[in-house]
């Protein structure tokens, strides 16, 4: 207790505390030590030399007329004693607007974050035990003179931060008509936290049984280093990528996987040399974002159990890896999922795969203007999101909200959080998830914004396509991100619809969904699609080649997470979705699936036969196609047919020099049949496609469709000194469905069609494609 000097001191002891909390806050809030804070008619001093502390004692000075029961007349002094205020765990320095989150730098963090429409900020630190029970270990209340420069909010801390995390609060209007929703009571994610923490476990309800309990941001530390082992990228060419779309937890999670860190990026890593047996050489993640999957947490009636966000195309943070897709969950702050993603990485490198990222910048989990409050739209709703004049929110998603991509802010988030994927966690690319919606002009739209001046006649409003998107451009022309794999789901829930008309900068490759469902209606035997069944397995030169693009630029799949699996695509003629008790009202309802004659999964023998054909017909048909994408969404033991036989397909497409170029094929390596050499069939009612491919390892390939659900005896074309040898044939039992050199049988099987192959012919099944190689004629 400090002692002031004065005519009359009357020691006081357990005084109200009011004062010593006026007086805190009030430090606290301007940033400063304050000598003295007029509070009515009570004159509170600081002795505390401290800045922005409170000291262990105030003096009061009443004065005659103050009234309160003390003494009128003569000055005098009221001494508090209280105990000793809780020391700062950390020096308060200005700090740096620039990079944006939070930075290890000179022995401290620099903190940073963007909001011009906020009127206040206050950085939250709060430890890892202390986030169940929503506890804030301390408050750092950012000067508006200090600690802003322009829009950005910044402070530097040194101290403490061990199992210490981060949040932010900011006030401002809330106004949701103004397009503000600004709640000082929240504490935010930051948009730019490298890790995000709520919860340990995968699907854990909070405390008290939260859907969304608290979450924070991991602080970062220079001593935070990951051994990369020299590692580098593997830039393998486009067109010869095969392409593995996989849900991180769904491919392990299964007890059948046997996988010590089921359902993990550990997981992963064990069954990498199973994707490589299989041919694969690059590895689409479906969203490992940081989001939240108890999102749409509810009772399902039908099963008994809980309905889930099960694949997160829903992102609380886009810099963040998924935390509950490692096995390390919140420990070490997430600093473990970190590193657990980087070893995938790293592992699949090892392996000769490349990895991709499926990315959401369209919108994020927090939805319309029902949904929560948790990072962008109480940092500046306004600027991350796309607005109505009065603040609705647009939904080019069709999740509640559209990202406002080409706000200039926005635009730089997008690219900061792409650079640092690459540049940090070592990815190869991305897939861009509704990507039409990039294309689309901001709120607010106007040239001046964007290039500096007004152009004459720029009407366009909110939400309109732009030829010249700023935030592509950007991408496009970015020394770091151009030599990444960039592919566009070019279309959204708004109706824009740009499959090759996608503005490409000529880096830019495209889902081609008219390929999908082109392939669909061939094989399952619709008339009229056999021109255009031929332009898919080209590359789609109608779609690509005008614009100057490759063949490479189409990314083709017939089935992918969206809509049927491959074995429901041969199964059912109409989607059953009951078991989730969503009343079959969800998922994708333009299937072009057929059942193959009986409806569901228990069906004769000979139904049963005649959907492993087609299924691989579908697997052919991509694998001869001129760049792939597929996706093998039923695992089945290594010794499966099925597993066999697209081992084998793969492993031939990748010796195939003539199945990855990079121009479209010409007629002097094409040549297109039909029954007969020479003569294909354009017509509406044709139901087969053959042709001819010049190889310069396998000499010439003759592949060959019937998608009719009538046999046929075709005509190969004449090559003198050469025979025609069969190589694959869908419609043939394993393992005679491909006959691979140490297929103990293969002469057997080969000289079974002798007869045919002397005349120049070969019989095929309804429903069948086939691969035939030329091979010397002994006998010529």
């Amino acid at each position: 207790m400090e002692l002031l000097h004065c005519p009359s001191a009357i020691p006081v002891r357990n005084c109200t505390p009011k004062f010593t909390n006026a007086s805190k806050n009030c430090a606290n809030l301007f940033g400063k030590r304050l000598n003295s804070v007029n509070l009515g008619s009570i004159l509170v001093k600081i002795l505390d030399k401290n800045a922005g502390r409170c000291s262990s004692g105030v003096v009061v000075n009443a004065r005659s007329g103050d009234g309160g029961g003390l003494e009128t007349g003569a000055d005098t002094a009221i001494v508090v004693e209280k105990p000793p205020a809780k020391p700062s765990l950390f020096e308060v320095f200005d700090g740096y607007p620039l990079p944006f989150g939070a930075t290890s730098r000179d022995g401290g963090v620099n903190f940073a974050v963007a909001s011009g429409s906020a009127t206040s900020a206050t950085l939250c630190l709060i430890r890892l035990s202390d986030l169940p029970e929503k506890r804030v270990t301390e408050q750092i209340f950012l000067s508006p003179i200090t600690n802003r420069t322009g829009d950005v909010w910044h402070v530097f801390l040194k101290g403490d931060f061990q199992d210490m995390l981060y949040g932010y609060r900011f006030d401002g209007k809330f106004s949701p008509q103004e397009g503000h929703y600004f709640d000082s009571s929240q504490i935010l994610v930051d948009p730019y936290a490298k890790a995000v923490v709520s919860r340990g476990d995968y699907g854990a309800l909070g405390l008290e049984d939260e859907c969304w309990p608290p979450m924070a941001c991991m602080v970062p530390s220079l001593t935070d280093k990951f051994d990369w082992e020299g590692d580098l990228p593997l830039k393998f060419p486009q067109r010869d990528l095969v392409i593995y779309e996989m849900h991180v937890r769904g491919f392990t999670r299964h007890e059948s996987s046997g996988t010590e860190f089921p359902g993990t990026y550990l997981g992963v890593i064990g069954k990498l040399d199973y994707l490589k047996e299989l041919g694969i050489n690059c590895i689409e993640l479906m969203p490992c974002h940081e989001f939240n999957e108890l999102e749409y947490y509810s009772h399902n009636s039908i099963l008994g159990d809980y309905k889930m966000n099960f694949w997160g195309y829903s992102t609380v943070n886009f810099f963040s890896p998924m935390t509950r897709y490692s096995s390390a969950g919140a420990l070490n702050c997430g600093l473990g999922a970190i590193d657990e993603f980087k070893c995938l990485v790293k592992e699949a490198h090892k392996r000769g795969i490349e990895v991709i990222m499926d990315v959401v910048f369209n919108h994020s989990a927090e939805g319309n203007e029902n949904g929560p409050i948790l990072s962008f739209r109480g940092v500046d709703n306004s600027v991350f999101y796309m607005l109505a004049p009065k603040g609705e929110f647009y939904n080019y998603s069709g999740c509640g909200n559209t990202f406002n991509c080409n706000h200039p802010l926005v635009r730089q988030f997008i690219l900061d959080c792409l650079r640092y994927w690459v540049t940090e966690m070592h990815v190869d690319g991305f897939r861009f998830d509704l990507a039409s919606i990039l294309t689309r002009s901001s709120s607010l739209w106007d040239a001046a914004n964007v290039y500096g001046k007004s152009v004459e006649g720029d009407t366009l409003t909110t939400g309109s396509p732009l030829s010249s998107p700023p935030l592509i451009d950007m991408i496009s022309n970015d020394p770091i991100l151009r030599g990444a794999k960039l592919i566009a789901e070019a279309w959204d829930c708004g109706g824009l619809y740009q499959v090759g008309k996608f503005p490409h900068w000529g880096i830019w490759s495209e889902w081609n969904g008219k390929y999908r469902d082109t392939v669909r209606q061939f094989i399952k035997g619709t008339g009229g699609f056999a021109g255009a069944f031929a332009e898919c397995l080209c590359g789609s030169p109608n779609l690509y080649q005008e614009g100057g693009r490759k063949p490479w630029n189409s990314i083709n799949f017939v089935c992918a997470h969206d809509g049927f699996t491959l074995a429901d695509l041969v199964t059912y003629n109409n989607k059953h979705n009951t078991a989730n008790g969503e009343d079959n009202k969800d998922g994708e309802n333009h299937n072009n699936s057929w059942n193959c004659g009986q409806e569901g999964e228990f069906a004769s023998i000979s139904v049963k036969k005649l959907r492993k054909r087609q299924m691989r017909n579908f697997f052919l048909c991509l694998m001869v196609s001129q760049i792939n994408y597929f996706r093998w969404d039923k695992k089945e033991e290594s010794s499966s047919d099925f597993f066999r036989f697209c081992c084998l397909v793969t492993k031939f497409r990748h010796e195939c020099e003539s199945l990855g170029l990079n121009n479209f094929p010409t007629a002097e390596r094409l040549q297109w049949h039909g029954h007969a050499p020479g003569l294909p069939d354009w017509s509406e009612t044709s139901r087969f496609v053959a042709f001819t491919l010049t190889d310069s390892v396998k000499g010439e390939l003759y592949v060959a469709f019937n998608a009719s659900h009538l046999p046929v005896t075709i005509a190969l074309p004449e090559r003198p000194g050469y025979r025609w040898e069969p190589l694959v044939d869908a419609a043939k039992p394993a393992p005679f469905d491909f006959l691979s050199n140490d297929l103990p049988e293969r002469e057997t099987a080969i000289q079974q069609y002798a007869h045919f192959l002397d005349s120049n012919l070969y019989p095929m099944l309804s429903y069948s494609s086939v691969i035939l190689l030329l091979s010397s004629d002994d006998s010529a």
